[in-house]
């Protein structure tokens, strides 16, 4: 109860007090977050001495809050709060300009049939064709006919969206389809597509780790930021293991209880160094310590496997992998997520998972779109065979140029630049000067101080694209006073 000084109840003259006015409203799990949002302006709430959880008050009953009504502050927001708060995020902004890390976004038109030919589109109304280096659509399959007439065909059948959730009016033919086709494609009981692989990866991994009851998870140290957000909306114990360190993994597991469930969480291709996990490794200290292995594949579906399932395929470990999630976006070419597994993990997402429940469906005409993809890359290895040919002959041609660059075993070729500032300049001048689109990369989404142009050839890039792009990068190497390498 709250009480004054003296011990007396409260008047009704408290209600000045915008916490305890609103304190009627809120549950007692709320209370923690109301306090900091307050206290700020309450010299009462900024005395408590250490921060609370509703986990505390719930345990037990709390011990009465002494309030001095006469000294209770009123409040109101005011205009000028709302001002101070503009400023405050307007200076957050500026603060990553001066860094050189403000991301510019390009209009950037790709033309169907031409790619990887591509219109920028200007503000003052005008256009001009560059060629795109950093797409995702790796192999192309955007573009590809079967792609593009299987969205026509159920457009114009089904209309533009799915119309609800999954569990309302968002699940059609093309959607159980799709899923069976995903099943098969890494070798599993059953698939779930969600709007896109962050959501997936959040979702399921949030959504498993509270279900076991005491779950640790293991996350390799330069997971993507949609599985750590998963690893931190789950609420389980963490332990980081540093990148692809299987030692240190297997030092982490055998200190952790051996009652407990264990979930590790890995990528197969990591998409900014471009370097790939060694999962055969990974899974032996798994089934060691009998933990749960969740692999990221979104950088390796439809580019590795004899049929486009990713590494774990390519590398006959799929069947040893608890679960799977992808990207419909990347290799091939549409939109959405998905996890594969068993039907009792699958199901368990599909049934408790919010960021599942509670989004609206994919529209039939992407999942047409994705399910043609799928299909066509189940039978055809030539993207697969041209897309490493040509990221292949770029390292080889950066290495004859002395462009620094990352030489990793997968497609991706990060060209290193080092600095927020001239990453951004040699960003612009390779699109300017020579036509050539390639977004820079920076912090966060990289350490300081490794900032680099993440090129993406494919295999629509011809091999002459290839020798103008690194004749171009030379030139901007000396433009700006680049160190070349050795």
């Amino acid at each position: 109860m709250l009480s004054r000084a003296g011990g007396t109840a409260v008047s009704r003259a408290v209600p000045r007090c915008p916490f305890l006015l609103a304190a009627r409203s809120f549950s007692v799990s709320a209370i923690p977050a109301m306090v900091q949002k307050f206290k700020a302006y309450c010299p009462f709430l900024n005395s408590i001495a250490r921060p609370f959880s509703a986990q505390e008050l719930l345990k037990k009953e709390p011990e009465p809050i002494q309030v001095n009504v006469t000294t209770a502050p009123t409040f109101s927001l005011a205009p000028s709060t709302v001002g101070q708060a503009e400023e405050i995020l307007a200076n957050a902004i500026a603060q990553i300009k001066k860094e050189g890390r403000y991301r510019v976004f390009f209009d950037i038109e790709r033309e169907a049939g031409k790619y990887p030919k591509a219109l920028k589109h200007s503000k003052d109304n005008t256009q001009e064709e560059v060629i795109a280096f950093c797409s995702n659509d790796y192999l192309c399959m955007g573009q590809h006919p079967k792609v593009i007439t299987a969205m026509k065909d159920v457009l114009d059948k089904s209309g533009a969206g799915a119309g609800g959730t999954r569990n309302i009016s968002g699940t059609t033919p093309h959607h159980s389809q799709l899923e069976m086709e995903l099943a098969t494609l890494h070798n599993k009981e059953k698939a779930l597509v969600f709007t896109s692989c962050f959501v997936a990866n959040d979702s399921a991994i949030s959504t498993i780790g509270k279900m076991l009851p005491g779950c640790q998870i293991f996350s390799d140290a330069d997971n993507h930021s949609s599985l750590i957000e998963g690893v931190r909306h789950s609420g389980c114990v963490k332990h980081i293991w540093r990148h692809n360190d299987v030692a240190h993994l297997e030092e982490l597991l055998s200190k952790a209880p051996p009652d407990v469930p264990k979930l590790i969480v890995f990528e197969s291709v990591y998409s900014m160094d471009g370097d790939i996990a060694p999962i055969k490794e990974i899974c032996d200290v798994a089934d060691e310590y009998g933990a749960i292995t969740f692999l990221d594949e979104v950088h390796a579906v439809g580019l590795y496997g004899p049929s486009g399932g990713g590494v774990a395929q390519e590398r006959n470990l799929d069947h040893r992998i608890s679960l799977i999630s992808g990207t419909l976006a990347k290799g091939f070419g549409v939109m959405g997520g998905y996890i594969a597994g068993s039907s009792v993990m699958v199901d368990i997402v599909r049934s408790f998972a919010p960021g599942f429940i509670f989004t609206s469906s994919l529209p039939p005409c992407v999942v047409a779109g994705a399910t043609a993809s799928i299909r066509h890359l189940k039978q055809s290895q030539a993207e697969r065979n041209n897309h490493q040919l040509r990221s292949n002959q770029l390292k080889t041609l950066l290495l004859q140029a002395h462009i620094p660059y990352i030489h990793a075993e997968s497609h991706i070729v990060p060209v290193m630049v080092g600095n927020a500032e001239l990453c951004k300049a040699a960003s612009d001048l390779l699109l300017s000067k020579h036509k050539f689109y390639v977004q820079p990369i920076n912090y966060p989404t990289v350490p300081r101080g490794t900032e680099r142009l993440r090129v993406t050839p494919g295999p629509q890039h011809s091999e002459a694209m290839l020798k103008e792009l690194v004749a171009a990068l030379t030139d901007v190497w000396k433009t700006l006073g680049l160190p070349f390498s050795k």
